[in-house]
């Protein structure tokens, strides 16, 4: 596990820098879960600066199927989760927990965390946040996989996917659940949504 999670960790630092802070949360019965915040990172010449949210602990065991009788302690996907928004316009530090609350859902719950999948915490993402669930999007854009370093470890490990997490209002959420996501992707771009936004507001679905 610890060389799995150091793997991790190098190739956040490779793709985003050095972390200005780090939390941790354990949960009952649960590994430690932490998050990174990469700060000060341009997005597309942007002038607003882009602090992502990166999860580490999440990728240490694979995620099973809660029906399988033995669970494989080296196959099954792995992940972890990345959030970015703009810097400046709300306290995004407060999710932190919520953030490892997500990524410890594969061993509390017995979910696998997949892209398309929506991820409801019931509450604000963070304080005054108008998104209480993210829908998963596609990995291999801001981090790249982690697949290149198997041969470093257990024989049959599936590689790690670095995760991004788009945060969706309710009315969005609902309308995903219905629809799908790749609707609710097409909306988004339509109306040239800024999804790292932290204000933004819902697109409209009518």
């Amino acid at each position: 596990m610890a060389k799995v999670l150091a793997l991790v960790e190098a190739r956040l630092r490779t793709a985003l820098g050095e972390p200005d802070a780090r939390a941790s949360v354990t949960f009952l019965g649960t590994d430690r879960i932490e998050v990174l915040r990469f700060t000060g990172t341009e997005d597309g010449g942007d002038s607003r600066p882009v602090v992502r949210y990166a999860t580490l602990g999440m990728s240490a065991q694979p995620m099973t199927d809660p029906t399988d009788v033995v669970a494989d302690p080296v196959r099954g996907p792995r992940a972890e989760l990345v959030l970015s928004v703009r810097a400046g316009l709300a306290d995004t530090d407060k999710v932190l927990r919520p953030l490892a609350v997500l990524a410890a859902s594969p061993q509390v719950e017995g979910l696998v965390v997949a892209p398309g999948a929506s991820l409801d915490l019931g509450e604000p993402l963070w304080p005054g946040a108008p998104f209480t669930s993210v829908l998963v999007g596609e990995p291999g854009g801001l981090v790249p996989d982690l697949d290149e370093d198997l041969d470093e470890l257990a024989p049959g490990m599936d590689p790690v996917r670095f995760l991004p997490l788009l945060p969706m209002t309710p009315n969005e959420a609902a309308w995903k659940r219905v629809h799908g996501a790749q609707a609710l992707e097409e909306r988004w771009l339509a109306a040239g949504t800024d999804l790292r936004d932290p204000l933004r507001a819902g697109v409209r679905l009518d």
